[in-house]
């Protein structure tokens, strides 16, 4: 997951707390000090004042009564502290969907429009097929021109049917009829797409309430942009109010925006956020946990998200062939080959390395990872031969001109990848039959290389025209001819 939103804040606080570090005991004075520190930290994120406020105080609290100002790794201590506060105040969350036997269970997404309430139902349909549900969308925006052909072309992509009725505008007929639909059709969830409107309106909200009488749906979302700031939390207490909804779905995650509303919707609306759109694709749809991105925000990464996202790309099959290659130092190009894909569909390099604990920190503000970097070592294994990928070793200075042309990259840059892959190969058959702690030290090792340079190497693409280069026994036969 992309996660530029909170980059700033993450930044600030990781400041606020090296500045204490080293410095043995503090005093009362310091904490308040690191607490008005925070403060504006928070402000400048966005964050609702008396929000603000109120967290800075229930953080002093805490860390005098845990008698930071005595121990020997007050910095330690603080983010621990700061660490708990952050999860309760956007806590406590349960993402779980509540299925009801017999079903349908139906969710209803209310919105304004630009939210991405209608992309985000077909993200929610794409999560419920990978969870085994068999699921049904709803095209209840009557208002709104060409949103029917919206969802209904969201639904050829994730193959999940849409039910539609054109020509009149009645949506909480088109509603209890989709359900009833479902039920004949042996669907058993419903995901309602209602209309939206550029702003708060009685007539939106009539409407809205109508549906969710007539329909009794298990849970009510309100889909709301993250770029909005604080209209976002005003906009969400405004639905609340009328609808008394179940939850948040808070939609561009992945946007450079500052993060309030993230932080404080669910001390404004008492509403917590159980969903969040991180991307534009259609599987860019995760369930909302507090401590990690509590953890992400303070640098201590992401461990289990990521995890959660490797697991998706593989079956139990799958893994168990890997690990019995990795276990015998079988591993070839091919299957790094395959790696690489699959890793490609988790995200970009430079945000699976934020997840990782320690990586953060280590990677500047500034810095830019080239995810192009991926392709041109895709092409350079492709430009081997089936045996060159299985023995990489056989690969002399021929092989590598050869595969460097057909690649467009450089001979050097060959050269490195087949040096790496081997000590990518040892490293992988040592991680065989070992325990996920023990992994994920020897993995944050690897990404530290990889930071250094290291661990895979920097193809900068041939500058050379890509006139393929004769061998001098080419160039005799062409003196011959």
């Amino acid at each position: 997951m992309a996660f530029a939103m909170f980059d700033s804040l993450s930044n600030r606080l990781g400041g606020i707390f090296r500045g204490i570090r080293g410095r043995g005991r503090i005093t009362e004075e310091n904490v308040a000090e690191m607490m008005r520190e925070i403060r504006t930290a928070l402000l400048e994120a966005d964050v609702h004042l008396d929000v603000a406020r109120q967290f800075c105080d229930e953080v002093q609290e805490q860390a005098i009564g845990a008698e930071v100002i005595k121990t020997l790794q007050p910095d330690q201590l603080m983010v621990k502290i700061v660490h708990d506060e952050l999860v309760e105040l956007m806590g406590p969350v349960d993402p779980k969907i509540p299925f009801v036997t017999p079903g349908p269970t139906v969710l209803l997404m209310a919105g304004l429009q630009g939210s991405g309430k209608t992309t985000t139902c077909a993200k929610m349909a794409k999560m419920l097929l990978a969870r085994a549900k068999r699921p049904m969308m709803v095209a209840a925006d009557l208002k709104r021109p060409a949103a029917i052909d919206q969802l209904e072309t969201l639904g050829q992509q994730t193959g999940v049917p849409v039910y539609a009725e054109r020509g009149h505008q009645n949506a909480v007929k088109v509603s209890r009829n989709g359900i009833s639909h479902a039920r004949k059709t042996d669907r058993d969830v419903v995901i309602l797409d209602t209309a939206g409107r550029l702003a708060i309106d009685e007539e939106l909200m009539g409407e809205l309430s109508k549906v969710a009488s007539a329909c009794s749906p298990q849970q009510i979302y309100l889909v709301i942009d993250a770029m909005t700031g604080q209209d976002a939390v005003n906009t969400a207490k405004a639905f609340n109010e009328r609808l008394e909804l179940d939850g948040v779905i808070l939609t561009k995650f992945d946007s450079d925006t500052r993060g309030g509303a993230a932080l404080t919707v669910k001390r404004i609306t008492g509403k917590p956020i159980k969903f969040i759109g991180t991307g534009e694709k259609l599987e860019a749809l995760e369930e909302f946990h507090p401590d990690r991105i509590a953890g992400r925000i303070l640098g201590m990464g992401d461990i289990l998200s990521l995890v959660e996202q490797a697991q998706q790309q593989y079956t139990v099959e799958e893994q168990q062939k890997l690990e019995a290659k990795m276990a015998k130092g079988r591993f070839t190009l091919d299957d790094f080959l395959g790696q690489l894909r699959k890793m490609r569909k988790m995200g970009s390099m430079k945000d699976m390395l934020k997840k990782i604990p320690g990586m953060s920190g280590m990677m500047p503000d500034d810095m830019e990872m080239d995810d192009g970097e991926l392709t041109r070592i895709e092409a350079a294994i492709l430009s081997m031969t089936p045996r060159e990928r299985e023995d990489p070793k056989i690969i002399g200075a021929s092989r590598r001109r050869r595969i460097a042309r057909g690649a467009g990259v450089e001979q050097q840059d060959v050269s490195s990848l087949v040096k790496q892959f081997d000590t990518m190969r040892k490293m992988m058959t040592q991680m065989a039959g070992k325990s996920m702690l023990q992994r994920m030290k020897m993995g944050t090792q690897l990404s530290q290389m990889a930071m250094s340079g290291k661990a895979m190497p920097r193809f900068k693409g041939s500058t050379k025209g890509t006139r393929r280069q004769l061998s001098k026994r080419d160039r005799r036969k062409r003196r011959k001819r």
